[in-house]
């Protein structure tokens, strides 16, 4: 008899598997940015080998989440206000573009699909879990970047995902009012579906610069102060 539930078995390699754990604790908050990485205590810590280890740090230095130091040494990258600020502009740049032309391109299957995202953001902003919010909020831009039918934006914006990430992470988790973030992303869902591609891509760049301005100075200010950094913790 057939089981129709069952789902194809995914074959990933250590690899793979290796780079997941860390990106994840990475961006979980489990490793605190510039906190010091290595080999030997990550083989030991996650039973692999150390060149295993040694391929995912590198994959996650690709990311930008990590940086390596001399010989063995690797840190978690550290979050400044210069690079908050070319973070948000280079984002906001390929945002708006890509929010402009995914109008151009919508279907109908395309605008269930920024529905969706934005529902399940509006869901995790309910809980107050600000690693979901973060998850959710990346989300909903991914999938319009992805409307936009660009292949090379696509692939650019691939690039610096995993680094808009940690930026959405922080940048949400100084912004204590959980409406506003819905508020922001439904102005820019409501105008794509009203087929205003104007309105949307600058919509889409003026948050990516507001936010980004909003993180850099805080950053700035945080690094003059000698401040403890944010871990983002799920509840």
């Amino acid at each position: 008899m057939a089981l129709e539930l069952l789902k194809p078995i995914q074959k990933r390699s250590a690899e793979a598997q290796a780079t997941d754990a860390l990106r994840d604790q990475i961006l979980r908050g489990g490793a605190r940015p510039g906190s010091r990485l290595t080999e030997i205590g990550l083989s030991q810590q996650l039973s692999l080998s150390r060149s295993t280890i040694r391929t995912a740090l590198h994959q996650l230095a690709n990311e930008g989440l990590v940086v390596q130091e001399p010989y063995t040494d690797w840190q978690v990258a550290s979050l400044s206000g210069a690079d908050a600020w070319e973070l948000y502009t280079l984002r906001a740049s390929l945002e708006a573009l890509g929010t402009g032309l995914a109008v151009g391109a919508l279907t109908q299957e395309g605008e269930q699909m920024i529905v969706a995202a934005l529902d399940a953001l509006v869901q995790a902003c309910r809980t107050g879990d600000r690693v979901a919010i973060a998850d959710q909020d990346l989300a909903l831009h991914s999938a319009i970047v992805e409307l936009s039918g660009h292949r090379r934006l696509r692939e650019h914006y691939r690039l610096v995902r995993q680094q808009i990430r940690l930026y959405i992470a922080w940048s949400d988790a100084i912004m204590p009012d959980v409406d506003a973030i819905i508020e922001t992303h439904r102005w820019l869902v409501d105008a794509m579906l009203q087929r205003d591609a104007d309105r949307a891509a600058s919509l889409a760049h003026d948050h990516c610069e507001s936010a980004g301005r909003i993180l850099a100075e805080f950053l700035g200010e945080r690094v003059e102060a000698g401040g403890e950094s944010i871990l983002l913790k799920s509840k």
